[in-house]
């Protein structure tokens, strides 16, 4: 009986969640004051393209004196859509040293220096008359965004322990989705989408980056960084029980302490390192997938989708909140499902029904003059592939970028996935209103194409990584690597295999004193 008790009670810490209040806060305020803002500028000119049109018109006729033509207005919008993705790839740049330098909470709260500056350029652009304000503040929002997409991941993959990791790198992929629906709720005309109010869209900004630096003082910066680049160990400790909830942190500890001696990697050397060569190329083309898919196309012109598929224009700004209540909804089950179903299943499946939905789409979208029913299908077969994006290629591809790298190679990883992210948006935002134009109703055949080829190389490339170290996962690739059998089983030591390898060379080392030598023959 005596030996019962100590088993029960071992059980009952083991069946305790890792993990604490201190960890949900510090996950929701980051991504409320990042990848939330993210979601919102995708979707917040949607609603006042009109009036943002008129007021391009009406600077430009003020100050050349003549109304401008069609051709310069798409050109412009196009590039007032897509230049926000050329200031997400100079964040995406600048985070590597960025991240290194102030660490993962310091940046997420310097960042929205950014997001301020944005805010006030876009939200005065017609009182001042100068719709290049609006230009400038769309690229300085992107480079809060590019700062955004790489340093939160990296934050919540260094303190979120393994067995909850997946569901919390979702949590980014849900504020997307939220800050999407916060657009366009607020974009409604009975709001701020009107001609007079609808610089108010971009003035209300502000709000979650005061919100995120009210909060994030007061939480750990990432125990990792604390410990590995800052040699801080108390504080890496403290930051360790503040966030699993529990005062034994040891095995946290050891498990970091491992990859104290490793120097961080440049992007460079990362690039050239062949053990990680299929995990480059497996965040490259699943990063491209994850923008080139088509989601945000429908972001950016859902309206013009809509009225296609024969709804009335008055209509329009409601319909379309179906589409991000979808995304939202889908996005938590996602995140609820991806620790049991695993990543694998959910990213190869999203994509998959993806393809399907695309087709039916443009059947429906082609045919819908013969039929009254088909319109109604066009808009089920949006929310289908909306549905589809967030269940998987909406939030993993982020959590898979943070697994399958060390610690020393997380930023540079990170800078590589958000270039191929950002470079992958600008091409969507600036071209699809020109392959809408050429391809018609034809044109999400190439978003189709894109989403099959990206479940494919999946299909046969990626092994699946719930609940693994990163040990576990470089093993699984060290095949397809084609690295050395001597590099293979180093990759399979743990931490505490690698104590007992400091022992035996410790042992060694004693047998070289004559003393010892002489009293072992």
């Amino acid at each position: 009986m005596a030996n019962v008790v100590p088993l029960i009670q071992r059980t009952s810490r083991r069946e305790k969640p890792d993990w604490s209040g201190s960890l949900i806060i510090a996950s929701l305020a980051g991504a409320f004051g990042s990848s939330f803002l993210y979601g919102y500028n995708l979707s917040v000119v949607n609603a006042p393209t009109v009036y943002i049109k008129r007021f391009y018109n009406e600077s430009w006729e003020r100050r050349y004196g003549h109304v401008i033509d069609g051709g310069t207005l798409t050109l412009l919008w196009s590039i007032t859509v897509s230049i926000f993705s050329i200031g997400g790839l100079v964040g995406a740049i600048i985070t590597t040293p960025i991240v290194k330098f102030f660490g993962r909470k310091h940046t997420l709260m310097i960042n929205n220096v950014f997001a301020v500056v944005a805010a006030l350029l876009m939200a005065l652009c017609q009182l001042a008359g100068s719709f290049e304000m609006l230009l400038l503040g769309r690229i300085v929002m992107g480079i809060h965004a590019g700062v955004s997409l790489s340093a939160l991941p990296i934050y919540l993959s260094e303190i979120s322990p393994k067995e909850i990791r997946g569901s919390l790198g979702q949590v980014t992929a849900i504020f997307i989705c939220i800050g999407v629906f916060t657009a366009q709720v607020l974009g409604l005309p009975e709001i701020f989408g009107n001609e007079f109010r609808w610089p108010y869209l971009f003035g209300v900004i502000v709000v979650p980056s005061l919100i995120q630096v009210g909060i994030l003082p007061f939480l750990p910066e990432s125990p990792h960084y604390l410990l590995l680049e800052k040699n801080d160990k108390s504080g890496a400790e403290k930051a360790f029980r503040t966030f699993l909830g529990k005062d034994d942190v040891s095995h946290e500890l050891e498990e970091s302490e491992a990859q104290r001696n490793v120097k961080l990697e440049s992007v460079l050397q990362l690039l050239r390192n062949r053990s990680v060569c299929w995990q480059i190329i497996t965040v490259i083309i699943t990063m491209a997938c994850y923008q080139l898919c088509g989601l945000n196309a429908i972001w950016y012109y859902t309206d013009s989708i809509f009225s296609e598929a024969g709804i009335s224009h008055k209509l329009i700004p409601y319909v379309t909140l179906s589409t991000s209540t979808v995304e939202i909804l889908s996005a938590v089950s996602s995140g609820l499902a991806v620790e049991r179903l695993g990543r694998r299943p959910l990213l190869i499946g999203g994509f998959g029904l993806m393809v399907i939905f695309f087709a039916i789409l443009t059947v429906s979208l082609t045919l819908q003059n013969h039929e009254y029913w088909l319109p109604y299908l066009s808009i089920f077969c949006i929310l289908a592939v909306i549905a589809s994006f967030c269940i998987g290629p909406g939030g993993i591809p982020f959590v898979l970028t943070g697994e399958f790298f060390q610690q020393s190679q997380k930023p540079a990883a990170f800078m590589i996935a958000g270039t191929v992210n950002w470079l992958s948006n600008f091409s969507v935002g600036l071209l699809f209103p020109f392959i809408q134009a050429g391809l018609q109703t034809f044109c999400f055949l190439v978003f189709a194409v894109v989403c099959l080829a990206g479940a494919t190389y999946l299909f046969f490339v990626l092994p699946e990584t719930k609940n693994k170290t990163i040990n576990e996962i470089s093993q699984a690739f060290a095949k397809r690597n084609k690295v050395t059998l001597e590099g293979r089983e180093m990759s399979q030591f743990s931490s505490e295999t690698k104590s007992s390898e400091e022992q035996e060379h410790n042992f060694s080392l004693t047998l070289e004193n004559g003393e010892t030598k002489n009293s072992i023959l």
